[in-house]
């Protein structure tokens, strides 16, 4: 595993030192990161079309973060894969994470989105990045709850569809040798582990459609993510560092009530501040081999960013397991064929 890293959605800004890559780069390699993950929607930090058409941009790119002292460990999607699959219900409020120019126009807002998908898996290969992060969008969100009943097939459709808009956009990152890892996020058709499996056998069980790991999202399902890992460890590609905590009471539990983060149940904490067994996961994502990056990504309602992000940097180096080179009992080990046939009773 690599690390410690930090996605850098939640810190940039209008203001310095968060105005720039560079700056922002050295802030964070400053607070103890080595890598940082890249929102491609923030023209401060990158220009998408650029990275996919250029080299010598991404090169250009890739060099101004190592004088800062990170590297580039993976890029993000998470708005563009939110557009690939829109319900009209939500066509309002997703309209603000596409260009002006499309905003409106559903049809129009999902090609552009499509588009970027297509682009990041080619600046992904340039950047020789082994996997990108994504949502995978929602069609049959508004449907969770079986209430009115949903009729017969509806679920099955919307997967459907959802497979169908994003099978050439997993072909376009298997063409460029770059994982899609989908972040299994509430909003999101790919929300758990039965939905991820129900995606999975729609695409045919694509090589490139993968996971990001985030257990704050699965604290706040109550959803077991420990065993999550022994499920699906083999299409985890990604490690978003999150604490989160569940604290339902007599008048809110999962739901929250409609209520702002700071008073839901279920909300988002820095690192150590909430529930999550970190040492558990840490543990178990070494033990099946993991070698992505644990990247912080920062969301809580209580906490200053800066703080959190200093804070942020110990903690996973802390966490971070490195692998003996040999066994610990090897002191006793030793290869005797004839001494195993002794022992067995063979002879």
């Amino acid at each position: 595993m690599k690390g410690p890293a930090v996605f850098l959605a939640q810190f940039m800004s209008d203001s310095a030192p968060f105005d720039t890559l560079p700056s922002a780069a050295r802030w964070m390699a400053e607070a103890g990161y080595v890598g940082i993950q890249v929102p491609t929607t923030d023209s401060r930090c990158i220009d998408l079309r650029l990275a996919a058409e250029s080299q010598d941009y991404c090169d250009e790119l890739a060099g101004t973060c190592r004088e800062a002292g990170v590297e580039i460990t993976e890029l993000s999607t998470h708005l563009q894969g939110q557009l690939v699959a829109v319900h009209p219900a939500y066509d309002v409020a997703f309209d603000g994470f596409a260009p002006e120019a499309v905003r409106g126009k559903p049809a129009e807002r999902q090609a552009w989105a499509v588009e970027q998908l297509h682009l990041a898996a080619k600046a992904s290969r340039r950047l020789g990045l082994k996997a990108h992060a994504t949502f995978s969008g929602a069609l049959a969100w508004p449907y969770l709850y079986p209430w009115p009943q949903r009729p017969a097939g509806l679920v099955e459709e919307a997967f459907a569809e959802l497979a169908k808009r994003w099978r050439p956009i997993l072909d376009a990152f298997e063409e460029e040798g770059v994982d899609l890892a989908y972040e299994i996020h509430p909003g999101e058709d790919l929300h758990d582990g039965v939905t991820f499996e129900r995606f999975l056998a729609a695409v045919d069980n694509h090589p490139r459609a993968n996971i990001l790991y985030d257990p704050s999202h699965y604290v706040l399902q109550a959803l077991d993510y420990l065993e999550f890992i022994d499920i699906y460890h083999e299409r985890i590609r990604m490690f978003h560092v999150k604490d989160a905590e569940l604290n339902p009471n007599g008048r809110s539990g999962v739901y929250g009530g409609y209520q702002d983060w700071v008073n839901r149940p279920g909300r988002f904490r820095s690192l150590g501040d909430g529930q999550v067994d970190f040492s558990g996961i840490f543990s178990k994502l070494t033990q099946y081999g993991y070698d992505g990056w644990a990247v912080l990504e920062w969301e809580c309602c209580l906490k200053h960013p800066e703080d959190g992000a200093r804070e942020g940097a110990p903690f996973i180096a802390a966490h971070m397991i490195r692998q003996p080179e040999r066994a610990f009992d090897d002191f006793a080990a030793g290869s005797d064929p004839a001494l195993n046939r002794a022992l067995l009773g063979l002879d």
